[in-house]
């Protein structure tokens, strides 16, 4: 074993009292800015999404000379938090005013501002971050950010649960919920601590697109609280799926590969991305004659993305693919794939770990299927029952997290 001393050796004879003075002073402010160290983490996250052109020319689905109020539960304990307000993919400049928040159990709110100012433009392709805001909220509370539109504007962040009202005026609890795209694409927190932050990565499943509508029932929220549970205070989950999403190809977004800088490693202390994606490129795009992506170049793409993430220290961990049976776009290739592609994420060695999601929801009696009571009707998507069973089947132990 090596031992490590301490050496004290002497002052020069010609360093002063003064000097002396000087250094010892360097030292103790050295140490306070140690003990007042600051890490900023992400809380809590919704990736940018193209503009889905809901609605009509005539009548799109936008935001106008409206306000509105979006609120997030943060993953983790906070003093402070930042904003990020994304239009990386929007097509025009965008306009946001009056952005205020409040934190948990708090009716006052507190204004955000970008460099001191209450209304930004930020441009196409940009993000801004906010100004830090003091918030004092502990894990798994709920902030609620409000924004005005001034003008016409189709923001594009994947959609989430928001309150829109008319005017200036911020929606109350009375307005009913909308599933809406906005612009709040991160929040940051300020801690003392950096927790380990693990990505849940994919598509509609990961979303939650099919959960109970603001009711957190998504398997990224349900396995948040299971590590809370666990270990409370070390481990933040962030969602980062978008519904319709693909691996290797771009459809309603940008494929799995194309955003993984931008929605992950764009981050600050990313540790471990859970990858739950491939159902869209798996399975035909409609007409079974034209089959959708084969098993070999999945497995091309899934290697592409763990060797990205290995090279920024991220650890990648594989979703195996659930079953679809029953499904508009189920047919015997998308099958065969399916089962490959599982097969190598269990056995292949390429992934750092492997969250088997088929097995917790498949039927025992027929394994291309979902089981009973686990799926909605569309037979691709799980019920709340299906999304608590994928986060069951995580080992937490995989993730740094053990029962104490």
């Amino acid at each position: 074993m090596i031992r490590s001393t301490s050496v004290r050796l002497p002052l020069p004879r010609r360093l002063n009292r003064r000097a002396a003075c000087v250094a010892a002073a360097l030292v103790a402010a050295a140490g306070a800015t140690t003990a007042s160290a600051q890490v900023w983490t992400p809380v809590w996250t919704a990736s940018p999404a193209p503009d889905r052109k809901d609605g009509t020319p005539e009548a799109p689905v936008q935001f106008e000379g409206q306000t509105v109020r979006q609120d997030m539960r943060l993953g983790a304990s906070v003093r402070g938090i930042r904003l990020r307000i994304s239009n990386e993919l929007g097509d025009a400049p965008l306009r946001v005013a009056d952005m205020r928040v409040s934190g948990p159990d708090e009716a006052a709110t507190t204004p955000v501002l970008f460099d001191g100012r209450s209304e930004v433009v930020i441009p196409v392709g940009s993000v801004l971050v906010s100004d830090p805001v003091a918030l004092q909220a502990p894990a798994f509370s709920q902030v609620s950010v409000s924004l005005r539109f001034p003008e016409a504007t189709r923001p594009a962040v994947r959609r989430t649960v928001v309150r829109i009202g008319q005017g200036e005026a911020t929606p109350g609890d009375e307005v009913a919920l909308d599933y809406r795209q906005n612009v709040i694409s991160a929040v940051y927190g300020e801690r003392e601590t950096a927790p380990i932050v693990v990505v849940a990565f994919g598509d509609s499943i990961t979303e939650g697109a099919t959960a109970t509508l603001g009711a957190e029932r998504d398997w990224p929220s349900v396995l948040a609280r299971r590590f809370e549970a666990t270990c409370p205070g070390q481990v933040v989950v962030l969602n980062q799926g978008i519904s319709g999403n693909k691996l290797l190809d771009h459809g309603r977004s940008h494929s799995g590969l194309a955003r993984l800088d931008r929605d992950i490693l764009a981050l600050p202390q990313v540790n471990y991305v859970i990858v739950l994606e491939g159902i869209n490129d798996i399975r035909h795009g409609g007409d079974p004659a034209k089959p959708g992506r084969n098993a070999a170049d999945m497995i091309q793409g899934y290697r592409q993305l763990v060797a990205r993430l290995h090279d920024h220290g991220v650890k990648a961990v594989a979703g195996t693919l659930t079953p679809f049976k029953g499904s508009e776009r189920y047919d015997a290739p998308s099958s065969e794939a399916r089962r490959t592609l599982n097969a190598f994420m269990r056995d292949g060695g390429a992934f750092d770990g492997v969250v088997d999601f088929d097995a917790a929801v498949r039927d025992p009696a027929d394994p291309e299927a979902f089981r009973a009571g686990a799926a909605r009707d569309d037979k691709l998507h799980p019920n709340d029952e299906g999304y608590r069973m994928m986060a069951e089947a995580v080992d937490l132990s995989l993730f740094g997290c053990d029962a104490r």
